[in-house]
């Protein structure tokens, strides 16, 4: 079983929940108001007056396969709107 962790600019929650929905991924965890700097060339989400975007972030248990294609799709996403903000990361996970 893999954990994929996506943190993402608000605007895109749309597009996350729609590539969840399409790939039948029905069960994740949600939180908001996530702040935080991107990397290399990210600018703030502070949600603060001088940087007001904010983030949200998602964990999605799926299996490895479903996990691939779900990169994919949002690798896909951030190619297309790289200014907004959009990073995910893969875990392994156990259940018990």
């Amino acid at each position: 079983m893999k954990a994929v962790f996506i943190v993402y600019n608000q605007a895109l929650i749309d597009k996350i929940l729609d590539v969840l929905r399409r790939l039948g991924l029905r069960g994740y965890t949600q939180w908001e108001h996530v702040k935080g700097v991107g990397g290399d060339h990210g600018e703030p989400h502070l949600g603060t007056h001088t940087w007001p975007a904010i983030n949200l972030a998602m964990l999605v248990l799926c299996d490895a396969d479903e996990a691939l294609r779900l990169m994919q799709e949002l690798k896909a996403i951030d190619d297309s709107a790289p200014e907004q903000g959009l990073r995910a990361y893969v875990w392994d996970a156990q259940s018990w």
